[in-house]
C-alpha cells in the first residue's frame, strides 16, 4: 500500500515538474524578449537624440519605456533603465536633445545587463 501511495506520489511530482517548467520557462522568455526590444529601442533614441532629434529620441524612448515596464522582472538595471528612460521622455518633449540622448544612452547601457 505504501509502495502504492509512493508510486503516485512520484508520478504527480513529475508531471508538475513537466508541465511547470516550460510555462515557467515561457515567462521569462516573455521577459527576455522585452528586455531586448527595450534595449534597441533605448538606442534608437540615442541616435536619434544625437542628431539633434528631440521629438524622434522620445518616440523610441517612449516605446522602450513600454517594452522595459512590459518585462515584470525585478532587477536593479531594469529599474534603473526605466528611470533613465523616464527622464529621456521628459527632457525630449521638452526640446533638450542633448539630454534626452543622455538618458537613453544611460537606460540603453543597464538594460543590455539585465539578466
Amino acid at each position: 500500500m505504501m509502495r502504492r501511495i509512493c508510486r503516485s506520489a512520484m508520478l504527480v511530482l513529475g508531471l508538475g515538474v513537466l508541465v511547470g517548467a516550460p510555462v515557467l520557462n515561457g515567462l521569462a522568455l516573455a521577459g527576455d524578449k522585452h528586455v531586448a526590444e527595450a534595449v534597441e529601442h533605448a538606442k534608437g533614441a540615442a541616435s536619434h537624440g544625437k542628431e539633434g532629434h528631440a521629438d524622434a529620441c522620445v518616440e523610441h524612448a517612449s516605446e522602450a519605456l513600454k517594452h522595459a515596464t512590459a518585462a515584470g522582472m525585478k532587477n536593479p538595471h531594469l529599474m534603473e533603465g526605466i528611470k533613465h528612460l523616464t527622464e529621456a521622455v521628459k527632457h525630449g518633449k521638452a526640446g533638450h536633445a542633448d539630454a534626452c540622448t543622455e538618458h537613453a544612452d544611460g537606460a540603453a547601457t543597464h538594460l543590455a545587463e539585465v539578466k
